[in-house]
């Protein structure tokens, strides 16, 4: 197909556009959906898909609101399209986009938000992705979504890398609407509204027209089964990127009336919602440190009784019981075997064989004077080879281990 070898091609040239930059710098990610922008978040594989799968049609830019677009169609069968993140209409444009659906024409509108005038007359819905679900823990994920093919879903999940395709349609008319598509918790998010003798499609993610989601393996035909649904010889194919433009309602109807859409009120900056999140968390922050500034900065702190080392009282006390029985075979069997359980921890060394190469090793690691260390394992070996100890023994095994962890330390 020719528009397939379009997107290759177009895939060929992103990927190529310089590979360095590319891992230095994040793309652009704003979006725009406009038929002429390249960025992820841009409709130019879009258009020009649509180009080609109705290539027996002009695809016609129409930069004006519905309304003033309506006053110049009179078609009975065209197709008219308007993709953007929000789509703001004004009660003018529904009742022109009702009146150009009844005549037997098809409007295809997909935006991560509608207008309640446009829902209402519509008896739909929308949930979109709030911000908290947007940047909540862990927002990126391999995400899907499928569409209808027929009188059932495709078996085909369309998925790419980026925030959930979670925004959904909530409520609608069972009697004048069908399902289309589902996101991928299988909500639906792809409706068609029958009026009169025409259609009007409603998608509520955008983004599953960007450039980034059609590039992704085979996405493209998801575009293709979506607008497979509008007449395959369309009289005129519209496309409308007035709508993109568009940050607010008080924009649109300001744009219409011919006044300044410039910030001139507290409403207006409240109807960016990117701008009213930013003004409602700043405004909790700082109720929040008003709130805390109010108490003491700093709390007394109270004094900490340090917990006692009750394992040293407690190996004094076992110690005075062997003292007073006088049992230094015992007493110094427990000083060697801590002595050599320490070597083998700190110094890795295997104490069941002690040798000349052992000696050596041990003088080596720790620092002490090689005679040292001999003479300390001769006084070890003298105490494992006699029954009793006398308090003279004990007392010069004991000085040798001692004099010993002083060198080391």
């Amino acid at each position: 197909m020719t528009y397939l070898l379009c997107v290759i091609a177009i895939c060929g040239c992103v990927a190529g556009c310089g590979v360095d930059k590319a891992a230095k710098k994040i793309p652009d990610l704003s979006e725009t959906y406009s038929s002429i922008d390249k960025r992820p978040f841009g409709a130019y594989v879009a258009y020009h898909q649509l180009v080609e799968m109705f290539y027996r049609n002009t695809v016609r830019e129409e930069k004006k609101n519905f309304e003033e677009s309506w006053k110049n169609i009179d078609d009975t069968a065209s197709v008219y399209i308007s993709i953007a993140s929000s789509l703001y209409t004004t009660d003018e444009d529904v009742n022109s986009i009702i009146a150009y659906a009844e005549k037997g024409n098809s409007a295809f509108f997909a935006a991560g938000e509608f207008n309640q005038n446009l829902l209402n007359e519509l008896g739909c819905k929308v949930a979109p992705v709030s911000l908290l679900q947007q940047f909540s823990d862990k927002p990126y994920k391999n995400t899907a979504i499928k569409i209808k093919t027929g009188h059932q879903f495709d078996s085909s999940r369309y998925q790419y890398f980026y925030f959930p395709l979670t925004a959904k349609i909530l409520k609608y008319n069972s009697n004048d609407t069908r399902i289309l598509g589902v996101n991928e918790n299988g909500d639906p998010d792809f409706i068609v509204v029958f009026k009169g003798k025409g259609r009007i499609f409603l998608h509520c993610e955008p983004r599953a027209f960007s450039n980034y989601f059609l590039l992704q393996k085979n996405n493209y035909q998801y575009l293709e089964k979506a607008f497979g649904y509008v007449d395959a010889y369309p009289e005129h194919i519209y496309w409308n990127n007035y709508y993109a433009k568009l940050l607010s309602q008080d924009q649109a109807i300001n744009n219409r009336s011919g006044r300044d859409s410039s910030f001139n009120s507290f409403s207006t900056i409240l109807s960016y919602p990117q701008m009213a999140a930013a003004f409602w968390l700043g405004l909790i922050m700082l109720l929040l440190y008003i709130l805390f500034g109010i108490k003491r900065r700093q709390r007394i702190i109270e004094i900490v009784k340090p917990n006692e080392n009750t394992t040293v009282t407690f190996t004094e006390t076992i110690g005075r019981l062997y003292l007073q029985k006088k049992d230094n075979k015992n007493i110094a069997d427990k000083m060697i075997t801590y002595f050599n359980e320490y070597i083998r921890n700190n110094y890795f060394l295997n104490t069941n064989l002690i040798n000349d190469a052992f000696i050596t090793t041990l003088s080596r690691k720790s620092g002490v004077p090689r005679d040292k260390v001999d003479s300390l394992y001769r006084a070890i070996d003298h105490v494992h080879h006699y029954p009793d100890i006398d308090d003279f023994k004990l007392l010069s095994l004991n000085g040798q281990i001692q004099d010993f962890f002083k060198r080391i330390a």
